[in-house]
Formats: C-alpha cells, structure tokens, sequence
C-alpha cells in the first residue's frame, strides 16, 4: 500500500489547501504564490502526523509480522499487547506519534526539550502519553528517548532521524511525508499548473525536506529551484553544506521550535546536498512578521511554516539572486506551510 493510499483510509483524510495569494506573487514579483498550508491534517493542528501514521504502522506490522501495514490490522495486533512507542520532539512530532498511539490502541513515552512551548506540552499530554523533559538540546532528547527505548522490550522507537543502524523508521516517515506533495501535484494540475518553478520548504531535521527533494528530484520530475530555510539559531544544513560534510551547528531559543534541530538527520543529509539548490537562514523577526502577514491574507501558519514565506522574500528581495536561479516573471512559486499558528503559536499568543 502506498503512502497515498494509507492515509486515504485513515478516518477524516482530505487534502489540506493550497492557497492561492495573488498579493504575495505581486509583492514578489513572480505569476502565482500557492502555499500549502497543514493547519489541519487529520485532526492535528501541522503535517507531522503523515509521517509518523505511515512509519508506526510499517514498524507495528513488521513487530508483530503482519502481511499489510493497514490501519484495522495494526489495532488488532496491538489489542492486549503492551507495546509503547517512543519519540523525541520539539513539538509536532512527539504529538503526532502520541496522536497515532491512541488510534493504535498502543502507550507512548514522548521526550522534549525545555524550550517547546507550554501549548505544544498540553497537547502531548491530551494525547494520553507519558511526557519527559530532558535537560538539554534537541539532540540530547533524541539520545535519551533512543536510549530509554532501548532498554524497553516492548518499544517501538519512531524517530524522524536518523543515525547507523537506524533508518528503517526514518525512511518510512519520509515515505509519509510523500503524501503532502502528491496532493500538491495534484493541485497544482486542477488550477493548469504543469509544475512550481521554485519551492521553498522548512528544514529541522531534515526529513521533510528529504521528502521533498525526493518527489522533485525524482525520476521524469521537473521540480524547478529548491530552496531550504532554517532558523538562524539553529541552522545545521548551512552549516554543513558550507563544511561539505555533516556538522552539527550550536542552537538557540527561537519561535521556529519545531526547526530547532542542530543536527540533520544522516538519511537526510546525502539527498539534501545533492538536491537542493540553495539554503538559507531566516531570523524569528521575519518569521514572526511572515505569521502575521499570512494570517491577514487568509492563510493559517505558525513561524516554522510562515519561515518559507520569510525566505522567498530574501532570496527575491535581493539583487542578483532572482536571475542567479533563472527565475522568470511569470514563476510559479510553492511555499510549504507546515504548520498552523495553533501548533507553535508566536509568543503574542502564549501569553
């Protein structure tokens, strides 16, 4: 069953909307600004919740050797088993994975880091799972959460990174992640569009990108520029893009929580390097000033989403960059919104 196919027979499975802004390509100067906005997807406020369905249910069946990875015949397996699933998250992943452990029927144990926001802790906690701070970075929650699994027969880690020995789940969450841009392509062909001409798209640790690389970078695809954007408090793809090797870059508190990764995950890092056409770094102010900008227009994003409208402007904005990507006039440009305001709200909206 393909990825596609999985979450079409998930209950409350639709497309998300891509979103027209005839204001945005004209203060770009491009044809057509369409943003993809995960506000809602399967009952989750971000898009997260595509890669950790798919993942959990390929690790479940292969934990319990299962001849489909289906929804019914994973809750089935999973009745009077203790089975628990693990994750680390700085916000919308560990949510996810805790949402998709209740639809399973399983327990889950989601780890964070302090900085997550108090909404993104209430969430995991409506979920039904057991939340642990861990003192430290993003990266040290990731070791903790491997490691406690580890040592728990009954885990099933579902992790969107990865590391040696560890990429079975990775991969399986980046194959979720597909969904969104077929449903994108899809789009795009209803409104006459054969393709963007540049897509912009939000980088943590990276799978999501790898997704997105993957699907335009494919074979007989024709994906135009691709542009990554990171906080510049945490940006560990430029980082290791200018160092022509995996590096980890040091991290600071920032609005983009969910991008707060100082480390791209291994299985990611390859793809983006030989895929992506440019990388940039965007500060919370831009962000925070993109939330509010889209909101006004019609279009729910919290600051990791409304980052990729922060980084179209820079690179657009600036002299030379425009024809250095052989962007034409009348360009078609795809922003990958990858969360709604609900998800990560800008800090006017935590108090």
């Amino acid at each position: 069953m393909s990825p596609l196919d999985f979450h079409r027979s998930l209950p409350g499975y639709r497309p998300t909307p891509l979103r027209d802004v005839p204001r945005l390509a004209a203060e770009l100067g491009v044809g057509r600004v369409l943003v993809k906005e995960e506000s809602s997807r399967l009952g989750l406020p971000a898009f997260k919740v595509l890669g950790a369905s798919y993942a959990t249910a390929r690790a479940l069946a292969e934990r319990f050797g299962l001849p489909a990875a289906t929804l019914d015949a994973v809750r089935a397996a999973v009745r009077g088993s203790t089975v628990r699933l693990y994750a680390a998250t700085d916000g919308n992943h560990g949510r996810a994975v805790a949402h998709v452990a209740a639809m399973v029927g399983a327990g889950a144990t989601i780890y964070y880091p302090p900085g997550i926001t108090e909404a993104a802790k209430k969430a995991i906690a409506t979920e039904g799972a057991r939340a642990v701070e861990v003192d430290g970075d993003y990266d040290d929650v990731v070791a903790r959460a491997a490691a406690d699994a580890a040592a728990d027969p009954e885990a099933v880690l579902v992790q969107d990174t990865s590391w040696p020995g560890y990429t079975d789940v990775p991969q399986w969450i980046v194959d979720g992640y597909s969904t969104l841009c077929r449903e994108a392509d899809d789009q795009l062909a209803a409104l006459g569009v054969a393709g963007p001409d540049l897509v912009v798209v939000p980088v943590g640790v990276g799978s999501f990108a790898q997704a997105v690389v993957a699907h335009y970078r494919g074979p007989g695809a024709d994906g135009g520029t691709l542009l990554a954007v990171e906080p510049d408090r945490a940006a560990g793809l430029v980082a290791s893009l200018r160092a022509g090797r995996l590096v980890t870059a040091p991290t600071g508190d920032t609005i983009m929580t969910g991008l707060n990764c100082g480390t791209v995950s291994a299985l990611a890092w390859p793809v983006l390097r030989d895929g992506l056409d440019g990388a940039v770094t965007v500060s919370d102010d831009q962000a925070a000033t993109a939330v509010e900008d889209l909101a006004r227009l019609g279009v729910d994003s919290g600051p990791c989403g409304a980052a990729t409208l922060a980084a179209a402007r820079l690179v657009l904005g600036q002299a030379g960059w425009r024809e250095a990507i052989g962007l034409r006039p009348d360009a078609v440009v795809l922003l990958l919104s990858t969360e709604g305001r609900a998800a990560n709200p800008v800090p006017e909206d935590r108090v």
